[in-house]
């Protein structure tokens, strides 16, 4: 995907380039390389304010805020892993000093809430109703996670309520169970 952002580039098109950013960063995040994702996220967003192309500004902006809190988790249990310095030239063993779950971070949870409202407020803006619908979901579920279940639930049941077709999709399958389980 890489190489091939950079053909794109090379040929000095700009039309699209958000989108491609938006796609690799989505790329990064299944792969587990925050830093690279947050970085590419940042070149994309310099790129809508260069070109004005808007289109994926919402997109970018949720997946800032998943990718914050991904690296957030990533350096929480980074912090709790221990190699046994003893174990020179053979097979490093690994434990976990502190086997609770990574707790929260405070800023990095705010950002992505920020960063979250912000990708919503652009949907709004564009009416862009799966992308609101996307961003919304990524709120929510960070929501549920500072146990504001109501809050949740009852933000992402509005947006929910407004479709009326496309229930066979991944992002509508996945409200619904999100929604379900901000139930209990």
């Amino acid at each position: 995907m890489r190489q091939g952002l950079a053909a794109h580039q090379v040929t000095g098109a700009e039309m699209h380039g958000t989108k491609f950013l938006t796609l690799l960063a989505e790329a990064y995040k299944k792969v587990e390389q925050t830093e690279e994702g947050l970085t590419l996220l940042a070149e994309a967003l310099a790129q809508v304010e260069k070109t004005g192309e808007r289109l994926y500004e919402a997109e970018l902006y949720r997946l800032k805020g998943e990718l914050t809190l991904a690296q957030s988790s990533v350096q929480s249990l980074a912090s709790r892993v221990q190699t046994n310095p003893k174990a020179k030239g053979k097979k490093q063993k690994t434990k976990i000093t502190n086997p609770q779950p990574p707790t929260p971070n405070p800023q990095a949870e705010a950002e992505a809430e920020a960063c979250f409202l912000k990708a919503i407020e652009i949907a709004r803006k564009q009416q862009a109703n799966s992308l609101e619908l996307r961003a919304v979901m990524s709120l929510s579920r960070l929501w549920q996670q500072q146990g504001k279940r109501k809050k949740a639930r009852q933000m992402l049941a509005e947006i929910y309520g407004w479709f009326t077709e496309g229930f066979d999709t991944k992002d509508l399958q996945e409200a619904k169970a999100l929604l379900e389980e901000l139930s209990y």
